[in-house]
């Protein structure tokens, strides 16, 4: 901009600070390229932290001999599959029995009593604070002897071992549910499925329950993995499980325990795999309950 006759070239003041302040600033193009990079280290860091004890652990399992004997024994005992699928079996269960717990009363308490919210979050933390061993021995204590004394039978024992399995779930389950339900508007889904003519249990199976599929899977992913590997509780109900048949594995082989642990790894997470394929399998789209 020429101001005077003199010919001299002068910028406004305002214009001169805003082309200072603009070649002062960063480049924005550099500033993401080292906030990637940094991202990118901390997920190489994570995996890294992930997968080298997993290779750890198939590098020492590999050095029984024959090559491979590690793995063809721990395969050839029955006990591995009958203890495996014992915690599966019984893992299911938990899900399930956790879902029925968790999902109504977290809808609950979300709609209708938002108040007693940090109550429900204090009371599913009580597993992080009581020790699983504690909670087994009270359970041992309470129903060894009349008038209910579950743990002389072996349904007992297993609703037992249930249950306490439930009650550690609950952390897990309860804040993937929590986080599923602030992702939905969960009053304008009541009231359009209630104006409909939806009563609690069809508006609970056919609005609720599929919005929350993803966040189901999340909490039964995290319950299934938990439920395997759980050694206390299993132990002092003397049920057959998976995670005191490695513990009794460690005691008299060398090599089997690791690859016992890597096979069972590789079951976990193809049966969570299998699972969450079934789950997202269904429709995307979720209709009002009621609606014809």
């Amino acid at each position: 901009m020429t101001f005077g006759g003199g010919g001299v070239n002068t910028l406004h003041p305002e214009l001169e600070v805003m082309l200072e302040s603009s070649a002062a600033a960063p480049r924005p193009r550099r500033r993401i390229s080292l906030s990637r990079l940094w991202w990118w280290l901390v997920f190489i860091l994570g995996a890294l932290y992930f997968i080298l004890p997993l290779v750890g652990t198939l590098a020492f399992s590999l050095r029984a001999q024959p090559f491979g004997a590690a793995y063809t024994n721990s395969i050839a005992d029955p006990q591995f599959f009958a203890t495996l699928r014992y915690s599966f079996v019984i893992g299911i269960i938990t899900v399930i029995v956790s879902i029925l717990i968790i999902v109504p009363t977290a809808f609950w308490v979300r709609l209708k009593v938002p108040r007693w919210r940090p109550i429900i979050e204090f009371i599913t933390l009580l597993p992080f604070v009581v020790p699983p061993v504690v909670l087994v021995f009270g359970l041992v204590t309470t129903y060894s002897r009349p008038p209910v004394p579950l743990t002389n039978t072996d349904f007992g024992s297993n609703v037992l071992v249930i249950s306490a399995y439930v009650i550690l779930s609950f952390p897990y389950m309860y804040r993937a549910v929590d986080t599923g339900l602030r992702a939905i508007d969960v009053q304008s889904l009541t009231e359009a499925s209630q104006s409909l003519g939806a009563g609690w249990l069809r508006l609970l199976w056919e609005v609720i329950f599929p919005n929350l599929r993803v966040a189901l899977l999340s909490g039964a992913f995290l319950t299934l993995a938990i439920v395997i590997g759980e050694f206390t509780i299993a132990t002092f109900l003397a049920r057959p499980a998976f995670g005191p048949y490695i513990s009794l594995l460690g005691g008299n082989k060398a090599y089997e325990p690791a690859a016992v642990s890597l096979i069972s790894f590789g079951l976990t997470w193809l049966a969570m795999i299998m699972i969450s394929l079934l789950g997202r399998a269904g429709p995307g789209r979720v209709q009002i309950a009621g609606a014809r």
